[in-house]
């Protein structure tokens, strides 16, 4: 897992005098004669929601700082005691030694009055070339790239699970379902690498968003840059990110990487509630292919007898607050003028719940399906019956030289037969019968008709036969093996 400082959300609030010391007054205030009413400061305060970002928020002013400085912006010596006066912040949030003041308008404005608190009039040249619109640009974008490849991580913990678990049931048999009707017998192994294999491209859309997140916006200014000669490429290479963003108006109003991950977020958990769907229906009676480990199962307060499955249908129910946050982000910038409006103050919400949601889906799905134990008779079972083997039937006569659609309607016909005769599968018809089908028919098929049988012959790529569904697994340790390595440099 990533080794990372503990975030300051929920840290208790602090003994600043923000109303009365000059250094925490509103940014802004200083073309108004009189302060805002109380509750306009209530409703527009966002520390509360962007507090989490105060560590983003000093790791941004410390390169910009930097650079002033290099740049003769600042005097050099000033632009040190900002830099060291940020790390000093840093260490006693990390710490627990300053707490956060939530009287200060925003995440940056808790951070820049501490420091003129400490530093003195330095500490008011912080701002220099900057503005609250390119600096919580670039916050979100620090924050991005640091929680995105934890998360990550915890998607190659779940992948890796469902592989190794795939490694114990390659030829446990469980059919397979389409319009929830028995299809084809299939494997257990065939189905979790399906799970797995939807999680790799969650992955991957993660992994390509952080290729657009990595620009930095800073020194874009409120809209249109600076008079200053600001080193803006100097301060990306600072923060590690592969650039800048080449346009100021709409490096300011750009809220694209935000809606990316939450809709990255919102398929992640469409997968994990299709997942937790099929983890409900298992776990019936009727079903009965899954038990899940009294850890992760609750009871009835009227019906002594029950274990239910309620921790898979919360992630499953907790769905429509991630598609609600993407809906939220899509609506806050239709229509949204440039450059900066305030509307965009909305978008960490939604952005934060949506990463808490799927990141606390991850942990409890992995645990749940981790402790679960398969009936693999009972799974087995279900590839008996149904007719389940009738596309079986229709290959083995084109392989006889039958068209496909021909071969189709012979099957067809010998399912009705079965029916007709009140048999529940086909090899439950006798060979003169069979015949009536067609000639071709010949006493081989019994053996071809079996479901341990009807797996072994799909082993074409991607199939569920055991060489096949072992090749999916050793891509998935490969894949899981490379970009593991790749999120812990991230994560660094």
């Amino acid at each position: 897992m990533c080794a990372r400082k503990k975030e300051q959300s929920g840290a208790v609030p602090g003994n600043h005098a923000a109303l009365t010391n000059d250094n925490h007054r509103a940014l802004w205030s200083g073309r108004f004669a009189e302060g805002p009413d109380e509750a306009a400061v209530a409703f527009e305060t966002s520390i509360h929601v962007d507090e989490r970002m105060a560590l983003d928020d000093i790791h941004g002013s410390i390169a910009h700082a930097t650079m002033l400085g290099e740049q003769g912006i600042i005097p050099k010596k000033d632009a040190s005691a900002i830099v060291q006066g940020l790390l000093g912040i840093e260490r006693d949030l990390t710490s627990g030694l300053l707490a956060i003041d939530y009287s200060a308008e925003d995440i940056h404005s808790f951070v820049e009055a501490t420091l003129t608190d400490r530093i003195g009039e330095a500490g008011k040249k912080l701002h220099t070339g900057r503005s609250r619109n390119d600096q919580i640009a670039l916050d979100e974008r620090l924050y991005l790239r640091r929680v995105v490849p934890e998360l990550q991580n915890k998607i190659i913990t779940l992948i890796e699970v469902l592989a190794g678990m795939a490694r114990e049931h390659t030829r446990t048999l469980l059919t397979g379902f389409t319009h929830m009707q028995h299809a084809q017998p299939g494997t257990l192994a065939q189905h979790l690498l399906a799970w797995a294999f939807m999680l790799q491209r969650d992955w991957s859309r993660f992994s390509d968003s952080l290729g657009r997140i990595a620009r930095s916006p800073l020194g874009s200014g409120a809209l249109q840059g600076s008079t200053l000669p600001l080193d803006r490429e100097s301060v990306a290479k600072k923060l590690g990110f592969d650039g800048v963003t080449e346009n100021s108006l709409d490096s300011v109003s750009d809220r694209d990487y935000c809606i990316e991950f939450a809709f990255d977020c919102s398929l992640l958990q469409s997968h994990l509630s299709r997942m937790c769907e099929e983890v409900v229906l298992w776990t019936t009676t009727e079903f009965q292919f899954l038990s899940l480990s009294e850890r992760w199962s609750t009871g009835s307060s009227i019906m002594p007898q029950k274990k239910n499955p309620d921790f898979a249908e919360l992630i499953r129910g907790r769905t429509g607050k991630v598609y609600g946050d993407v809906m939220n982000l899509l609506t806050m910038v239709k229509g949204l003028p440039l450059a900066y409006d305030r509307d965009l103050q909305e978008d960490k919400e939604p952005l934060f719940d949506a990463l808490d949601c799927v990141n606390a889906n991850l942990t409890v799905f992995t645990a749940m399906i981790s402790s679960a134990t398969w009936n693999t008779e009972r799974m087995a079972l279900s590839c008996t019956g149904g007719f389940a083997n009738a596309t079986d039937l229709a290959e083995y006569l084109v392989r006889k030289g039958l068209p496909f659609r021909t071969a189709h309607g012979v099957a067809a016909k010998a399912v009705r037969m079965a029916i007709d005769a009140g048999l529940s599968a086909i090899e439950d018809l006798s060979l003169e019968e069979l015949a009536m089908c067609s000639p071709l028919i010949q006493e081989d098929l019994y053996g071809l008709l079996k479901s341990e049988a009807c797996v072994y012959a799909r082993n074409t790529t991607g199939g569920p036969a055991a060489a096949s569904t072992k090749k999916q697994i050793l891509s998935l340790e490969r894949f899981c093996k490379k970009c593991r390595a790749k999120t812990e440099q991230l994560c660094r």
